[in-house]
């Protein structure tokens, strides 16, 4: 009964909650920017070099047949969904980390010491790290 509830426990954690709705808006996501490929990209890049279909591109040695055509489709994929990835998540999500992120306030109590920049006390007449002498400044 327990094992039961331990699995049912696991299933209902936030993360596996979350991974699961990610697989699958990145299933759906997958299959958009494969349509995309196959339907506009495709013929645009096909306009330019003549060629309708990169998936009938084929060449044979010693009777196998080998489908480039297929691995410049993929790569196309692979190029744009990386793309989309990078400029519609990544650069606004560390836009926002950025926004978000505070700088510690400066602490009156310590200071850099101008040889070693290491933090020593304000109040400090030599430098703990490199020994060497500093003016002493008032907190």
């Amino acid at each position: 009964m327990t094992l039961l509830k331990d699995f049912k426990q696991f299933l209902l954690r936030g993360n596996v909650v979350d991974l699961a709705v990610a697989i699958v808006v990145g299933t759906a996501f997958v299959a958009v920017v494969n349509a995309f490929v196959a339907d506009i990209l495709t013929p645009i890049i096909a306009a330019i070099f003549g060629k309708p279909d990169f998936s009938q591109l084929t060449f044979t040695i010693h009777n196998s047949r080998f489908l480039y055509g297929d691995l410049i489709n993929f790569v196309i994929t692979f190029i744009t969904v990386a793309a989309v990835v990078f400029f519609f998540v990544v650069v606004p999500v560390n836009a926002l980390l950025a926004r978000s992120r505070k700088e510690p306030p400066d602490d009156p109590t310590v200071r850099k010491c101008p040889e070693c920049v290491s933090e020593i006390p304000a109040e400090a007449r030599r430098c703990r790290y490199c020994t060497a002498e500093v003016t002493p400044t008032a907190v």
